[in-house]
């Protein structure tokens, strides 16, 4: 097999493990949430044959390694089950808010991403000097403080004091492309601020650590102009961890945007799982959990991949 196949398929196969190892965590930390779900479900003046039934009809009764049997192996056939609170297919009910949550993701990526290269470049650029001193400030900052406290700002700020950007971040089908980019501004706003800081000072890390390189120093005796050198010759030898920060980011702009989407109320896969852990709706919370986990898990072996592309000593290990 191909040294490059077999990396890959290594990579893959761990992946699936990973994402077996997250489901026994996700399915043992449910179960062993307090609480009784029939009880939730019927209600305070639910009588002890009445709760006695529903326990037997959702197989609260079997045994955990037999719910989680059957758990898994409707999952493996694309049936996440039934929501308990209002009988509606998870899989269906999902689909829209998984949706939106990329749609907050992907623009949210679109602006951070290109931004916080561009930033890193520049910061290598200045070294030292005031502009990297600016950016590294800014971004230390932003890193510094919560997610839900920059929501909480970002709305005070533009849209109490300024009403120049909406707070409520609701969209729907009907509203065209400029429309609901204009109503999720603020929490993409939010999101950029939050994950801007990792990435820039990865890359800007990453370049320093090639600037130190022999042929950075033959490029400069040969008079190349300075953001020539880092761009053309250092960056692109920098790009597996910078590559590797990215994708972590990208994937915490899926699976951390729980807080985010509380925030603003976007009806996305965060705000859907907040509701329903409220009302302890157990299959809700592991289908919740299990696409979180698989969505993070992927990045990363996406992240590994292009690492192992773009690097020949990762290609050839021995």
């Amino acid at each position: 097999m191909h040294p490059i196949l077999k990396l890959l398929v290594q990579r893959i196969a761990l992946g699936l493990l990973l994402l077996l190892a997250a489901s026994v965590l996700i399915f043992v930390g449910t179960t062993v949430l307090p609480g009784d779900v029939a009880q939730n479900i019927l209600g305070q003046g639910a009588t002890p044959q009445a709760l006695e039934n529903l326990r037997q009809q959702l197989g609260m009764n079997d045994p955990a390694h037999v719910r989680y049997f059957n758990w898994l192996g409707g999952v493996l056939q694309g049936d996440l089950g039934t929501a308990l609170t209002n009988g509606q297919d998870i899989a269906t009910s999902m689909g829209q808010r998984l949706g939106n949550t990329l749609f907050l993701a992907f623009w949210a990526a679109v602006v951070s991403v290109p931004l916080a290269i561009g930033l890193g470049l520049i910061a290598v650029r200045y070294r030292n000097r005031w502009p990297d001193k600016v950016i590294s400030t800014i971004t230390l900052a932003t890193v510094s403080v919560p997610e839900f406290l920059l929501g909480y700002i970002a709305i005070f700020i533009l849209s109490v004091q300024f009403r120049a950007l909406p707070s409520l971040a609701m969209i729907n089908e009907s509203m065209s492309l400029g429309e609901q980019l204009y109503a999720i501004s603020l929490p993409v706003l939010v999101l950029v601020l939050t994950v801007l800081g990792h990435m820039m000072r990865m890359t800007r890390a990453a370049i320093l650590n090639v600037m130190q390189s022999a042929y950075i120093e033959t490029a400069e005796l040969k008079g190349l102009a300075p953001f020539t050198i880092i761009y053309r010759h250092a960056f692109p030898n920098a790009i597996a961890p910078v590559v590797n920060v990215v994708m972590l980011n990208l994937a915490y702009l899926v699976v951390g945007v729980v807080v985010v989407e509380v925030v603003f109320v976007y009806p996305g896969m965060g705000q859907y799982l907040v509701d329903h852990v409220a009302k302890r709706d157990v299959p809700v919370v592991q289908a919740c959990g299990l696409v979180f986990a698989a969505v993070y898990i992927g990045m990363n072996i996406i992240a590994d991949v292009v690492s192992i592309l773009a690097n020949p000593r990762l290609r050839h290990p021995k």
